[in-house]
């Protein structure tokens, strides 16, 4: 049977390992969303401000980025610094914990809404009955009866610039998706192994 002074030993590695992990997902998150503001590696498309709104957001990179990447660093420093004041330690925990968890979730609901709405993009309107020949928009918004995330005969159909933009709307908006929730995981065994660690605190010490 484990003792409870290695179960707190355990419980700080954990803290370590755990913080070391969502601080590299919210280095993978800002770089999805850095990626995003780029189409194809092309920076004409940021500077004429032909950049969807969900990628100018910017939510992998305040959200899961440095907002995860903050608490990620105080969740690794209390595995290192939480020998003494247990109430301390969880206090900091559950801060952190709110921090990542907030900036996760706003991260998923982001890329969420961006994957439904679909790529901002130039296509021909006058398949939707507009007088404008050309524009840049959200063809797939109020697409009637179709599902582009389903139907990959529009993804090269319908948006004509930039060149694959819906493969690169698809890709690192889900990796934004997968990465949130990997990221809500952690948040949550993060606070089950503090509530441990503390319960384990105050047992030794009793």
């Amino acid at each position: 049977m484990l003792s409870f002074p290695r179960v707190v030993a355990c419980s700080r590695t954990c803290s370590r390992f755990l913080g070391l992990s969502l601080g590299t997902a919210s280095l993978f998150a800002a770089g999805a969303n850095i990626a995003l503001l780029f189409p194809n590696w092309d920076t004409t498309y940021l500077t004429r401000g032909l950049i969807g709104k969900h990628a100018m957001l910017g939510a992998g990179l305040w959200g899961g980025g440095f907002m995860v990447l903050v608490a990620a660093t105080l969740i690794s420093l209390t595995g290192y610094f939480s020998n003494s004041a247990p109430c301390r330690h969880m206090l900091i925990a559950l801060l952190s914990s709110s921090l990542a968890l907030l900036g996760a979730l706003v991260c998923f609901v982001t890329s969420g809404v961006a994957l439904k709405d679909g790529p901002f993009c130039m296509f021909d309107t006058s398949s939707f009955n507009q007088t404008q020949a050309w524009k840049f928009g959200y063809p797939f918004k109020d697409l009637p009866n179709r599902n582009y995330l389903y139907d990959h005969s529009l993804w090269t159909s319908v948006c004509l610039e930039p060149s694959k933009a819906v493969v690169w709307h698809v890709a690192f908006f889900s990796t934004l998706v997968c990465i949130s929730l990997l990221q809500l995981l952690l948040v949550a065994i993060h606070l089950v192994n503090s509530i441990l660690g503390l319960f384990c605190s105050f047992c030794e010490k009793s």
